[in-house]
Protein backbone atom coordinates (compact mmCIF):
# COMPACT_ATOMS: atom_id res chain seq x y z
CA UNK A 1 0.00 0.00 0.00
CA UNK A 2 1.33 3.50 -0.89
CA UNK A 3 2.09 5.68 1.50
CA UNK A 4 0.29 8.84 2.48
CA UNK A 5 0.38 12.68 4.20
CA UNK A 6 -1.59 10.86 6.39
CA UNK A 7 0.90 8.44 7.32
CA UNK A 8 3.76 10.69 7.44
CA UNK A 9 1.69 12.99 9.68
CA UNK A 10 0.76 9.94 12.21
CA UNK A 11 4.75 9.08 12.38
CA UNK A 12 6.01 12.94 12.89
CA UNK A 13 2.92 14.02 15.20
CA UNK A 14 2.03 16.81 13.45
CA UNK A 15 -1.40 17.56 11.63
CA UNK A 16 -1.25 16.43 7.57
CA UNK A 17 -1.36 20.32 6.55
CA UNK A 18 1.84 20.93 8.10
CA UNK A 19 3.47 18.25 6.15
CA UNK A 20 2.08 20.01 2.94
CA UNK A 21 3.95 22.99 4.24
CA UNK A 22 6.92 21.31 4.69
CA UNK A 23 7.03 19.55 1.38
CA UNK A 24 6.31 23.49 -0.11
CA UNK A 25 9.55 24.39 2.14
CA UNK A 26 7.02 27.15 4.01
CA UNK A 27 8.94 29.53 5.90
CA UNK A 28 5.81 29.70 8.71
CA UNK A 29 7.03 25.82 9.85
CA UNK A 30 10.25 25.88 11.93
CA UNK A 31 13.25 24.24 10.93
CA UNK A 32 12.76 21.63 14.19
CA UNK A 33 9.30 20.98 12.90
CA UNK A 34 10.67 20.01 9.05
CA UNK A 35 13.52 17.80 10.09
CA UNK A 36 11.00 15.97 11.90
CA UNK A 37 8.57 15.77 9.26
CA UNK A 38 11.72 14.98 6.63
CA UNK A 39 13.05 11.87 8.79
CA UNK A 40 9.43 10.50 9.21
CA UNK A 41 9.03 10.95 5.58
CA UNK A 42 12.47 9.06 4.82
CA UNK A 43 11.76 6.74 7.23
CA UNK A 44 8.35 5.62 5.24
CA UNK A 45 9.74 5.68 1.85
CA UNK A 46 7.26 8.64 1.22
CA UNK A 47 8.07 10.78 -2.12
CA UNK A 48 5.36 13.52 -2.79
CA UNK A 49 4.13 13.73 -6.19
CA UNK A 50 5.35 17.47 -7.34
CA UNK A 51 3.74 17.73 -10.71
CA UNK A 52 -0.16 16.48 -8.97
CA UNK A 53 0.47 19.04 -5.87
CA UNK A 54 1.14 21.62 -8.64
CA UNK A 55 -1.80 20.94 -10.55
CA UNK A 56 -3.60 20.44 -7.59
CA UNK A 57 -2.89 23.71 -5.74
CA UNK A 58 -2.62 25.28 -9.21
CA UNK A 59 0.83 25.96 -8.59
CA UNK A 60 3.54 26.14 -11.34
CA UNK A 61 6.57 25.28 -8.82
CA UNK A 62 8.46 27.93 -10.83
CA UNK A 63 9.70 31.28 -10.68
CA UNK A 64 10.12 33.71 -13.63
CA UNK A 65 13.45 35.42 -14.08
CA UNK A 66 13.23 38.99 -16.03
CA UNK A 67 16.69 39.94 -17.65
CA UNK A 68 16.88 43.98 -18.86
CA UNK A 69 17.57 42.66 -22.20
CA UNK A 70 18.86 40.08 -24.51
CA UNK A 71 20.34 37.08 -22.10
CA UNK A 72 23.19 36.66 -24.40
CA UNK A 73 24.85 40.61 -24.46
CA UNK A 74 23.61 40.22 -20.28
CA UNK A 75 25.40 37.42 -19.24
CA UNK A 76 28.59 38.71 -20.60
CA UNK A 77 28.86 40.62 -17.24
CA UNK A 78 29.61 38.44 -14.25
CA UNK A 79 26.79 40.59 -12.60
CA UNK A 80 24.40 38.05 -13.65
CA UNK A 81 25.66 34.90 -13.37
CA UNK A 82 26.30 35.43 -9.72
CA UNK A 83 22.97 37.09 -9.16
CA UNK A 84 21.45 34.49 -10.34
CA UNK A 85 23.54 31.56 -8.40
CA UNK A 86 22.09 33.18 -5.21
CA UNK A 87 18.88 33.00 -6.63
CA UNK A 88 19.63 29.09 -7.60
CA UNK A 89 20.27 28.42 -4.18
CA UNK A 90 17.09 30.09 -2.95
CA UNK A 91 15.14 27.86 -5.73
CA UNK A 92 16.75 25.01 -4.54
CA UNK A 93 15.54 25.42 -1.03
CA UNK A 94 12.46 26.23 -1.99
CA UNK A 95 11.61 23.57 -4.39
CA UNK A 96 10.94 25.56 -7.28
CA UNK A 97 12.43 25.83 -10.73
CA UNK A 98 13.69 28.98 -12.40
CA UNK A 99 12.03 29.96 -16.25
CA UNK A 100 14.25 32.79 -17.85
CA UNK A 101 13.39 35.40 -20.17
CA UNK A 102 15.01 34.94 -23.46
CA UNK A 103 14.16 37.81 -25.89
CA UNK A 104 15.91 39.86 -27.92
CA UNK A 105 14.30 43.22 -27.80
CA UNK A 106 11.99 45.10 -25.05
CA UNK A 107 8.86 44.21 -26.59
CA UNK A 108 9.80 40.28 -26.61
CA UNK A 109 10.66 40.02 -23.12
CA UNK A 110 7.39 41.80 -22.36
CA UNK A 111 5.61 39.32 -24.37
CA UNK A 112 7.34 36.52 -22.82
CA UNK A 113 6.27 38.00 -19.24
CA UNK A 114 2.59 38.64 -20.57
CA UNK A 115 2.72 34.41 -21.48
CA UNK A 116 4.14 33.57 -17.90
CA UNK A 117 1.57 35.33 -16.12
CA UNK A 118 -1.28 34.46 -18.32
CA UNK A 119 -0.24 31.26 -18.81
CA UNK A 120 0.71 30.68 -14.87
CA UNK A 121 3.75 29.21 -15.92
CA UNK A 122 5.35 31.06 -12.74
CA UNK A 123 3.92 31.77 -9.23
CA UNK A 124 5.93 34.62 -9.59
CA UNK A 125 8.51 36.93 -10.72
CA UNK A 126 11.94 38.60 -10.19
CA UNK A 127 13.30 41.62 -12.48
CA UNK A 128 16.84 41.80 -12.27
CA UNK A 129 17.05 45.62 -12.87
CA UNK A 130 15.09 48.43 -11.84
CA UNK A 131 14.50 51.40 -14.79
CA UNK A 132 12.67 54.59 -14.88
CA UNK A 133 10.50 53.60 -16.86
CA UNK A 134 8.96 50.11 -17.35
CA UNK A 135 5.87 48.43 -18.88
CA UNK A 136 6.71 45.07 -17.40
CA UNK A 137 6.63 46.22 -13.81
CA UNK A 138 3.26 48.33 -14.38
CA UNK A 139 2.11 45.25 -15.79
CA UNK A 140 2.81 43.19 -13.10
CA UNK A 141 1.04 45.52 -10.47
CA UNK A 142 -1.39 46.19 -12.41
CA UNK A 143 -2.01 42.30 -12.54
CA UNK A 144 -1.75 41.87 -8.81
CA UNK A 145 1.08 39.23 -9.73
CA UNK A 146 3.58 38.64 -7.25
CA UNK A 147 7.02 40.06 -7.84
CA UNK A 148 10.07 41.02 -6.39
CA UNK A 149 12.93 43.98 -8.11
CA UNK A 150 16.51 43.49 -7.50
CA UNK A 151 17.34 47.60 -7.56
CA UNK A 152 15.08 50.05 -6.17
CA UNK A 153 12.38 51.01 -8.09
CA UNK A 154 12.11 54.94 -9.30
CA UNK A 155 8.76 55.39 -8.35
CA UNK A 156 6.21 53.93 -6.07
CA UNK A 157 8.88 52.40 -3.54
CA UNK A 158 6.53 51.71 -0.91
CA UNK A 159 4.14 49.10 -2.44
CA UNK A 160 7.21 47.56 -4.41
CA UNK A 161 8.79 44.56 -2.88
CA UNK A 162 13.09 45.40 -3.63
CA UNK A 163 16.45 44.17 -2.78
CA UNK A 164 19.03 46.51 -3.28
CA UNK A 165 22.36 48.29 -2.04
CA UNK A 166 22.33 52.00 -1.01
CA UNK A 167 24.24 52.91 -4.25
CA UNK A 168 23.59 56.87 -3.21
CA UNK A 169 25.49 56.26 -0.32
CA UNK A 170 27.59 53.92 -2.14
CA UNK A 171 28.55 56.33 -4.99
CA UNK A 172 29.00 59.02 -2.70
CA UNK A 173 31.66 57.16 -0.41
CA UNK A 174 33.75 56.08 -3.44
CA UNK A 175 34.49 59.80 -4.44
CA UNK A 176 34.94 60.61 -0.96
CA UNK A 177 37.62 58.14 -0.99
CA UNK A 178 39.27 58.95 -4.07
CA UNK A 179 39.02 62.93 -2.98
CA UNK A 180 40.49 62.23 0.69
CA UNK A 181 43.65 61.06 -1.58
CA UNK A 182 44.16 64.47 -2.99
CA UNK A 183 42.66 63.87 -6.10
CA UNK A 184 40.45 66.93 -7.53
CA UNK A 185 39.50 66.26 -11.13
CA UNK A 186 37.55 62.90 -11.08
CA UNK A 187 35.47 61.56 -13.93
CA UNK A 188 32.64 59.06 -13.81
CA UNK A 189 31.60 56.50 -16.43
CA UNK A 190 28.34 54.76 -15.84
CA UNK A 191 25.46 52.75 -17.45
CA UNK A 192 22.17 53.87 -19.20
CA UNK A 193 20.44 56.61 -17.39
CA UNK A 194 17.43 54.71 -17.75
CA UNK A 195 18.76 52.01 -14.98
CA UNK A 196 18.05 53.48 -11.95
CA UNK A 197 21.14 52.10 -10.21
CA UNK A 198 23.15 54.71 -12.85
CA UNK A 199 21.41 57.63 -11.44
CA UNK A 200 21.74 56.80 -7.80
CA UNK A 201 25.43 56.13 -8.42
CA UNK A 202 25.86 59.30 -10.17
CA UNK A 203 23.63 61.54 -7.46
CA UNK A 204 26.21 60.18 -4.72
CA UNK A 205 29.20 61.25 -7.08
CA UNK A 206 27.37 64.48 -7.26
CA UNK A 207 26.74 65.31 -4.01
CA UNK A 208 30.57 64.32 -2.92
CA UNK A 209 31.91 66.29 -5.66
CA UNK A 210 29.57 69.44 -4.79
CA UNK A 211 30.42 68.69 -1.12
CA UNK A 212 34.09 69.01 -1.64
CA UNK A 213 33.54 72.10 -3.12
CA UNK A 214 35.27 70.70 -6.49
CA UNK A 215 33.64 72.08 -9.97
CA UNK A 216 31.01 69.41 -11.44
CA UNK A 217 31.91 69.00 -14.78
CA UNK A 218 28.86 67.94 -17.27
CA UNK A 219 32.13 66.28 -19.84
CA UNK A 220 33.57 64.55 -16.67
CA UNK A 221 30.48 62.33 -17.07
CA UNK A 222 30.04 59.26 -19.73
CA UNK A 223 27.23 56.64 -20.15
CA UNK A 224 28.13 53.97 -21.42
CA UNK A 225 26.73 49.87 -21.62
CA UNK A 226 28.01 47.40 -18.66
CA UNK A 227 30.68 45.80 -20.59
CA UNK A 228 34.22 46.24 -21.71
CA UNK A 229 33.51 48.04 -24.84
CA UNK A 230 31.44 50.55 -23.21
CA UNK A 231 34.71 51.49 -20.83
CA UNK A 232 36.95 52.06 -23.94
CA UNK A 233 34.76 54.04 -25.81
CA UNK A 234 34.26 56.07 -22.24
CA UNK A 235 38.36 56.35 -21.83
CA UNK A 236 38.72 57.68 -25.45
CA UNK A 237 36.58 59.84 -24.88
CA UNK A 238 37.85 61.36 -21.33
CA UNK A 239 41.38 60.88 -22.21
CA UNK A 240 40.74 63.48 -25.56
CA UNK A 241 39.91 66.20 -22.56
CA UNK A 242 42.03 69.22 -22.73
CA UNK A 243 41.97 68.80 -19.04
CA UNK A 244 41.85 65.09 -18.15
CA UNK A 245 40.89 63.54 -15.26
CA UNK A 246 43.53 61.79 -12.80
CA UNK A 247 40.79 59.45 -10.90
CA UNK A 248 37.96 57.18 -12.54
CA UNK A 249 34.56 56.38 -10.80
CA UNK A 250 33.09 53.51 -12.89
CA UNK A 251 30.01 51.89 -12.12
CA UNK A 252 30.97 48.53 -13.29
CA UNK A 253 33.56 46.23 -13.33
CA UNK A 254 33.38 44.80 -16.29
CA UNK A 255 33.36 48.07 -17.87
CA UNK A 256 36.21 48.91 -15.35
CA UNK A 257 38.01 46.19 -17.53
CA UNK A 258 37.95 48.03 -20.81
CA UNK A 259 38.91 50.91 -19.23
CA UNK A 260 42.12 49.39 -17.51
CA UNK A 261 43.36 47.31 -21.23
CA UNK A 262 42.38 50.90 -23.15
CA UNK A 263 44.72 52.95 -21.02
CA UNK A 264 47.32 50.29 -20.80
CA UNK A 265 46.82 50.31 -24.74
CA UNK A 266 47.42 54.44 -24.68
CA UNK A 267 50.38 54.19 -22.59
CA UNK A 268 48.71 55.42 -19.33
CA UNK A 269 49.82 53.83 -16.15
CA UNK A 270 47.03 52.93 -13.97
CA UNK A 271 47.47 54.13 -10.54
CA UNK A 272 50.63 56.42 -10.99
CA UNK A 273 49.04 58.51 -13.94
CA UNK A 274 45.47 57.72 -12.78
CA UNK A 275 43.57 55.97 -10.15
CA UNK A 276 40.16 53.94 -10.87
CA UNK A 277 37.47 52.75 -8.22
CA UNK A 278 34.98 50.33 -9.42
CA UNK A 279 31.94 48.56 -8.60
CA UNK A 280 30.67 44.80 -8.08
CA UNK A 281 33.87 43.17 -6.81
CA UNK A 282 33.29 40.11 -9.16
CA UNK A 283 36.49 37.82 -9.57
CA UNK A 284 38.20 39.99 -12.59
CA UNK A 285 38.32 42.75 -10.34
CA UNK A 286 41.13 40.90 -8.39
CA UNK A 287 42.44 39.32 -11.04
CA UNK A 288 42.90 42.12 -13.09
CA UNK A 289 46.35 44.14 -13.67
CA UNK A 290 46.83 45.81 -11.20
CA UNK A 291 44.13 44.71 -9.27
CA UNK A 292 40.88 46.93 -9.09
CA UNK A 293 39.56 48.48 -5.94
CA UNK A 294 35.94 47.92 -6.25
CA UNK A 295 33.02 47.98 -3.80
CA UNK A 296 31.47 44.75 -2.87
CA UNK A 297 27.68 44.62 -3.08
CA UNK A 298 26.95 41.23 -2.02
CA UNK A 299 25.74 40.51 -5.43
CA UNK A 300 25.52 36.39 -4.46
CA UNK A 301 23.13 38.17 -1.35
CA UNK A 302 21.18 40.26 -3.56
CA UNK A 303 19.81 37.27 -5.39
CA UNK A 304 19.26 35.19 -2.52
CA UNK A 305 17.58 37.64 -0.67
CA UNK A 306 15.30 38.33 -3.87
CA UNK A 307 14.12 35.37 -4.56
CA UNK A 308 13.58 34.40 -0.26
CA UNK A 309 11.15 37.49 -0.14
CA UNK A 310 9.05 36.38 -3.71
CA UNK A 311 8.51 33.28 -1.78
CA UNK A 312 6.92 34.46 1.57
CA UNK A 313 5.26 36.69 -0.87
CA UNK A 314 3.87 34.11 -2.81
CA UNK A 315 3.12 32.38 0.59
CA UNK A 316 1.48 34.71 2.48
CA UNK A 317 0.27 37.37 0.18
CA UNK A 318 -1.35 40.16 2.03
CA UNK A 319 2.42 40.68 3.85
CA UNK A 320 4.17 44.08 4.32
CA UNK A 321 5.98 44.84 1.43
CA UNK A 322 9.61 44.39 2.09
CA UNK A 323 12.50 46.81 1.00
CA UNK A 324 15.84 45.08 1.68
CA UNK A 325 18.93 46.53 1.56
CA UNK A 326 22.03 44.31 1.36
CA UNK A 327 25.34 45.82 2.90
CA UNK A 328 28.58 46.61 0.85
CA UNK A 329 32.06 47.29 1.31
CA UNK A 330 34.93 48.81 -0.51
CA UNK A 331 37.36 46.83 -1.09
CA UNK A 332 41.10 48.23 -1.36
CA UNK A 333 43.53 46.68 -4.10
CA UNK A 334 45.99 48.55 -6.20
CA UNK A 335 44.26 50.67 -8.86
CA UNK A 336 44.58 54.47 -6.56
CA UNK A 337 47.39 56.42 -6.10
CA UNK A 338 47.44 58.60 -3.22
CA UNK A 339 48.31 62.50 -4.15
CA UNK A 340 48.63 63.82 -0.77
CA UNK A 341 52.11 64.37 0.10
CA UNK A 342 53.17 62.51 -2.40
Amino acid sequence: MAVTIKDVALRANVAPSTVSRVIANSSRISEKTKKRVRAAMEDLGYHPNIIARSLANKSAQAIGLVMPSSGNKVLQNPFFPEVLRGISMGAHEAKQALYMSTGETESEIFQEVVQMVQGRRVDGIILLYSKVEDNILSYLKAQSFPFVVIGKPFKDNDSITYVDNDNFRAGREVTEYLIGKGHQNIAFIGGDLELVVTIDRLTGYDKAIRGAGLQYRDDYIIHEEFLQQGGKEAVHELMSLEEPPTALVVADDLMALGVLNTLDEMGISVPNDISIVSFNNVLLAEMSRPSLTSVDINIYDLGYQAIRCLIEQIESPYDMVKNIKVPYQIIERNSCKNLVNS
